[in-house]
């Protein structure tokens, strides 16, 4: 049985029961927080908390201080947002020549033992 359990994004339906499919434990955990990393903050009506910075500083020359600042950013996003993770690691490499950023966040969940690993693309819309 799972633990945790979220709507899947796509609005895919189950096709056994008929109705919306879910994503469990490790998988909705991780939409959630690429999903909080993506939102940026005052994006979302009557939540304007809900949210990070991070696309603010994809504009930025990538120099050692702005990647501790997107490290910073992914922390404070999920510790704010996501009590279901508990973070290990974040790695992050920028991607200069495509206008980007990998992030790899290593997370377990709280009643779990087993680390996650999420790897997330994010990159300038504009």
């Amino acid at each position: 049985m799972a633990t945790y359990s979220d709507f899947n994004t796509t609005f895919a339906v189950h096709p056994i029961k008929n109705d919306l499919s879910l994503k469990n434990d490790e998988e909705a955990v991780k939409q959630s927080i690429k999903n909080l990393l993506l939102t940026d903050r005052g994006e979302r009506p009557f939540q304007n908390n809900i949210g990070s910075n991070i696309r603010s500083l994809l504009f930025e020359n990538y120099t050692p201080q702005t990647m501790l600042l997107f490290k910073r950013y992914i922390y404070e996003t999920i510790d704010n947002f996501e009590p279901r993770a508990v973070i290990k690691d974040i790695d992050i490499s920028p991607d200069p020549d495509n206008n980007g950023l990998f992030a790899t966040i290593i997370f377990r969940l709280i009643n779990k033992e087993r680390d996650v690993t999420l790897n997330v693309i994010l990159e300038r819309v504009r």
